[in-house]
């Protein structure tokens, strides 16, 4: 099993050296982040389980392990998560069910399974 975490943190390395490389675009990208992902008329929780979707959807490996870290963070439980890729299957059949197979291994590894 190919560790999720450690692609989690290969990605957070190069992600810091786009950052430094440009700033300008970095401190943009990350001021919507933390617009989009505050808590709303939807919660923090609701809106992270909502990027893990669109992350199965589109077959973003860094996007799904990094949205299910962070719903976890803001408070999601496995129920809900397990929820949430019931959905992004339903967008995106077999290649977001496949994509999830990356939270399965992530959940594991943080011993949540």
């Amino acid at each position: 099993m190919e560790s999720q975490l450690a692609l989690w943190d290969e990605y957070l390395k190069s992600r810091d050296v786009i950052a430094k490389a440009a700033p300008g675009l970095w401190e943009v990208k990350n001021a919507l982040t933390e617009e989009v992902y505050k808590e709303g008329a939807l919660s923090t929780k609701v809106k992270r389980l909502m990027g893990l979707v669109g992350g199965l959807r589109a077959g973003c490996t860094t996007c799904v392990i990094g949205q299910t870290q962070l719903a976890i963070a803001a408070g999601a439980t496995n129920e809900e998560i397990f929820e949430a890729i019931g959905v992004g299957t339903a967008m995106s059949g077999t290649p977001g069910l496949a994509e999830a197979g990356r939270v399965f291994d992530l959940l594991k590894e943080l011993g949540r399974l």
